[in-house]
């Protein structure tokens, strides 16, 4: 099995009944496609707060740093397109818990681990995310960064330990295939194409992981390895 085009991750997402966790990540960028429903995201950036309604056929995309909550106004499905797959699963998102969990990596963990079971604790963890995202926005809106700033540098310092993994997985994910393209345009200007004929067709013909309890609704993701 090859991975997805340009090492990017894919999954069908069902946003939770109002709202999903308000969650920032590093060093993905994050791309949705509407495929049902009626919502809107709530972005917070130094740049401002903002409201992108969501709607079938829209597609909306934002860059590493963009706090991020879903609204869900009606039964809205998303297909979501995530940069280096594989790092947000590895721990590439940060929820915006009260600054005293921000400071202590175990409350954090803590608060952030879900127990096995239904989505009472997802909506629980969603709460805490709602009460300290609500501190960040409304500080924005009064023209206070601030606080925005200092999440930035709380993220930072909770995430640092797995940068090295973070690292070996990017290596041998979407870098890896971006320096393909570099050896095929090489290969293509010297008049030959060896990596023509290694094509071929992979397909998967459903999820790999259906239901999974994520910051924002219930996934159902695909693997490729």
């Amino acid at each position: 099995m090859s991975e997805l085009p340009g090492g990017v991750g894919v999954s069908q997402l069902s946003v939770y009944p109002q709202s999903g966790s308000p969650h920032m990540h590093l060093c993905c960028s994050e791309s949705y496609v509407v495929t049902g429903g009626a919502g809107e995201v709530q972005t917070l950036t130094l740049s401002g707060y903002q409201e992108t309604p969501l709607k079938p056929g829209a597609v909306v995309w934002f860059r590493p740093g963009t706090i991020h909550r879903l609204i869900n106004h009606g039964d809205l499905q998303i297909v979501v397109l995530m940069q280096n797959s594989g790092l947000p699963e590895a721990g590439d998102a940060v929820l915006t818990f009260p600054p005293q969990i921000l400071a202590d990596p175990l409350a954090y963990a803590g608060a952030a681990t879900l127990p096995p079971g239904g989505v009472e604790a997802a909506l629980q963890r969603r709460e805490l995310a709602l009460e300290g995202f609500a501190e960040l926005r409304d500080a924005a809106v009064a023209g206070d960064f601030g606080p925005l700033r200092d999440f930035h540098a709380a993220a930072i310092k909770l995430v640092s330990p797995q940068l090295p993994a973070w690292r070996e997985r990017w290596t041998a994910g979407a870098k890896r295939m971006a320096d393909d393209t570099g050896r095929q345009l090489d290969a293509l200007e010297s008049g030959q194409a060896p990596h023509l004929s290694d094509a071929q067709v992979f397909q998967l013909a459903e999820p790999t992981e259906v239901g999974r309890r994520g910051m924002c609704g219930l996934l159902n993701t695909y693997l490729t390895s």
